[in-house]
């Protein structure tokens, strides 16, 4: 008969598995925000899961798992990127939206400039920006980040105008 110890690990086991496959997407969508030559999607995704693993049996649910998820993916890809100091200039786009749009769609090479301007951005913007677009409140976007919500609104201003600053210089 196996101790209450090792059901309670295999318990926890269990659940974290189950969490890692219910916000695989999120974590794989921060990493690629930050991927560079040095720092490959698949490592910092292995890197995002082993620092969850290793805060999980501590998690306090004081917050939504997807809030806590999102900050340890932020915080893990961040300090992968200050070691490495290597910022790339653009990423590009991951394989799965390459097989949801067809090259010749406009909406295609929409998301690509769209994503070499949020990598020309400093690391908050871009953690900031990813929040935006992955439709997290403001509210969120401060928990995650540790801001404001009023410096997260102000920040998110400031975004916007920047990216369409970055499409007018293009356009000219």
């Amino acid at each position: 008969m196996e101790s209450a110890t090792t059901l309670n690990d295999t318990q926890i086991e269990k659940e974290f598995v189950a969490t890692i496959r219910e916000y695989e997407r999120v974590i794989y969508k921060v990493c690629y925000m930050y991927t560079t030559p040095n720092a490959t999607l698949n490592d910092l995704y292995q890197e995002v899961v082993l620092n969850i693993w290793r805060a999980y049996p501590k998690f306090r649910k004081e917050c939504k798992v997807s809030t806590w998820i999102y900050r340890i993916a932020l915080n893990t890809c961040i300090s992968f990127i200050r070691k490495e100091k290597n910022i790339p200039e653009f990423v590009t786009l991951n394989p799965e939206v390459n097989t949801v749009l067809d090259e010749n769609d406009p909406m295609h090479e929409m998301l690509r400039q769209l994503y070499r301007w949020i990598n020309q951005l400093g690391q908050l913007d871009k953690s900031i920006i990813l929040l935006y677009l992955e439709e997290k409140s403001y509210d969120e976007i401060a928990e995650i980040t540790g801001l404001t919500v009023t410096n997260v609104a102000t920040k998110i201003s400031r975004i916007k105008d920047k990216l369409k600053k970055m499409k007018r210089k293009e356009d000219q």
